[in-house]
């Protein structure tokens, strides 16, 4: 694109006199001629990221809201962000999951086969409304904590903004469908108590950024992720099977991000481990005591138990064998996120029944 030769008869003035600033037209910089190519799917946020635009400076030179790639004005106002490190938000998976954030969007309203819900048996309506009642509680601190945070973040960083406010709009919508869960065969909200509230205020009040990812996402998320993967089990008809399934399918994409994005601080900084592993050993306290709390503990015993008369012989097996699996599945989630927690992790291993031949390929 040429300069202001190229376009020699431009006024300078408009019609009642006012000045008039061609800088957009006739000296901006910009990467002029650079197309990007839509896929099979769409013009991708991975299709659109060429040239300069797709590259994510280290500590971006600015802290405005411009769009990354734009001619930056001088005097643009500065927003004031905390967040201006690449290893602070950076995720490299952030693109993917955003396109596959907005293009699985659900309804809580329209996709959940509400006609089919059936009447249960008084103890399962209550076991399941108790459940619904503790996941509508925890639910939406995973939209706290990305709104806490999301305006400290430097605007270069715009793809992690984006899937965070998916990631809002989808912990949005789980506090409604199991708040409408609760509530639509009859049963209504049940017990809330103080045991969730330690590990939801731990996550609220880390003190930066990647500490509070490992704890909702690696933590918090991922013990929530692998319940919902039981929901076959634990549902006790199509109503709860479908809720859970469509509520997994978002959870995944959380602790992907949250996963991914520890990698990539760790890997490039590697004294933020010892950040994120203080902060775990504050959340693995908080999150057992919600674990093992009576009334989740109960009322998942009782549903995977399929009723009050099994709870005994069959529930608290079963609900003891799927704390196991969420503990597991942490302690790999850390190892691959570069935080290795099996020699440091508070949780009581040898009480859970957990052996280190149950933790094979995890850790040492």
């Amino acid at each position: 694109m040429g300069g202001t030769e190229s376009y020699p008869n431009l006024p300078d003035t408009s019609p009642v006199g006012q000045p008039l600033d061609w800088a957009w037209l006739r000296g901006a910089r910009s990467e002029w001629g650079v197309q990007p190519k839509p896929s099979a799917r769409g013009l991708t946020m991975m299709d659109i990221a060429v040239g300069s635009y797709g590259e994510v400076p280290e500590r971006p030179g600015h802290r405005s809201m411009a769009p990354r790639g734009a001619d930056v004005d001088p005097d643009t106002p500065d927003m004031g962000y905390l967040l201006n490190a690449k290893t602070d938000v950076w995720a490299l998976n952030v693109r993917e999951l955003y396109e596959e954030a907005v293009a699985r969007q659900w309804s809580a309203t329209r996709d959940i086969p509400w006609g089919e819900l059936e009447e249960l048996p008084s103890d399962l309506e209550h076991a399941i409304c108790q459940l619904c009642t503790s996941l509508t509680e925890v639910e939406m601190i995973a939209a706290d904590l990305p709104a806490k945070w999301m305006w400290r973040m430097n605007h270069d960083f715009i793809e992690a903004k984006m899937f965070l406010c998916t990631q809002i709009m989808d912990e949005a919508r789980h506090a409604e469908v199991f708040r409408k869960r609760a509530l639509a065969n009859g049963g209504g909200l049940l017990k809330s108590r103080a045991g969730p509230a330690s590990l939801l205020r731990t996550i609220i009040e880390a003190k930066t950024y990647t500490q509070a990812t490992a704890l909702l996402h690696l933590l918090g998320e991922g013990f929530i992720l692998d319940l919902f993967r039981q929901g076959e089990l634990i549902a006790p008809g199509p109503v709860e099977k479908k809720m859970f399934r469509m509520a997994m399918q978002d959870e995944a994409r959380h602790v992907a991000y949250g996963t991914m994005h520890i990698r990539y601080a760790v890997e490039h900084d590697p004294d933020v481990a010892d950040e994120i592993h203080e902060a775990l050993d504050v959340g693995e306290a908080a999150l057992f005591e919600l674990g093992t709390s009576p009334d989740l503990g109960t009322a998942l015993a009782l549903l995977l138990a399929g009723g009050s008369e099994q709870v005994e012989e069959q529930g608290f097996a079963m609900q003891g064998d799927l704390l196991r699996k969420q503990v597991t599945s942490y302690l790999s989630r850390c190892e691959r996120a570069g935080v290795p927690r099996l020699d440091r992790t508070t949780l009581p291993l040898d009480l859970l029944g957990i052996t280190r031949d149950d933790l094979v390929g995890v850790g040492a």
